[in-house]
């Protein structure tokens, strides 16, 4: 599935991002990297989704969001 998809509150794993070289290294920069958790803060389907990663919040567009491609976490990692 991808980010853009995700439910609000809720924590996946990314498991590949499908952007530009240059944008998938400005992500890359901030930590966002295959294998990593995001948690989504909100997603509620107008304008850019908020979400958590190393720490941070950030605000990620919706273009950006639908080529990211996550899975969902259990609950126990």
């Amino acid at each position: 599935m991808t980010l853009k998809q995700g439910k609000s509150n809720q924590t996946y794993r990314v498991s590949s991002i499908h952007t530009s070289l240059d944008l998938e290294r400005r992500l890359e920069a901030l930590g966002l990297t295959e294998g990593s958790l995001i948690t989504i803060l909100n997603n509620d389907k107008k304008g850019a989704l908020t979400a958590r990663f190393r720490g941070t919040r950030f605000a990620l567009g919706r273009n950006i969001a639908e080529n990211i491609l996550v899975s969902e976490v259990d609950s126990h990692e």
